[in-house]
C-alpha cells in the first residue's frame, strides 16, 4: 500500500508537503503515511483516493486496477 501511494505522488510530480497540504497533516505525518510507521485513518485513505482517481482497494493493494469504481 504504501509504496503505491508514494508512486502515485511520484508520478504527479508533487512533493510530500503537497500531499500533507492536501491532507492538512504535517510533512512528516505524511511521509511516515508513506514508510508505513504511522496507519492511515480511513478518512485520509479515502482523500488520497479521490485526489489520484482511484479506488481505495487500488491502494490496499487489492487489486491492480487503478480505476475508480462509477459513482451511483
Amino acid at each position: 500500500m504504501y509504496e503505491r501511494i508514494r508512486n502515485l505522488r511520484e508520478d504527479k510530480d508533487l512533493s510530500q508537503q503537497e500531499m500533507a497540504d492536501y491532507l492538512h497533516c504535517t510533512q512528516v505525518c505524511y511521509s511516515n503515511y508513506e514508510t508505513g510507521k504511522r496507519d492511515i485513518p480511513t478518512a485520509v485513505l479515502l482523500a488520497l483516493a479521490e485526489f489520484h482517481h482511484t479506488s481505495v482497494d487500488y491502494l490496499l493493494g487489492r487489486t491492480p486496477e487503478k480505476k475508480p469504481y462509477p459513482k451511483k
